[in-house]
């Protein structure tokens, strides 16, 4: 019974979380970014085409724009309340 959970170990299970996230992410706007320059190269002048590439160029930036600024918002609240609210702790 050596191997029992406890609280403490949720820490470790939301920073491994929170990593995978981060790094699914990143993979995806790549993936995005990719698509949507395939896209623009294929288009072959077609309107509609060449909008639906714009379109996910569009949302893949925004997307990692809004998790930048997400991020920064937590460092902005750590700089003015000196409460590290970027690492997950539980205190007893």
């Amino acid at each position: 019974m050596d191997n029992v959970a406890t609280l403490q170990d949720l820490e470790g299970l939301f920073s491994n979380v929170v990593n995978i996230i981060l790094g699914i992410a990143g993979i995806t706007f790549f993936v995005l970014l990719l698509s949507s320059g395939f896209k623009f190269i294929t288009s072959g002048g077609d309107p509609k085409a060449l909008e639906g590439a714009k379109k996910t160029l569009t949302f893949a930036i925004g997307g990692l724009i809004l998790i930048i600024v997400s991020y920064l918002i937590l460092l902005l609240i750590k700089e003015i309340t000196g409460v590290d609210v970027t690492i997950f702790k539980i205190t007893q």
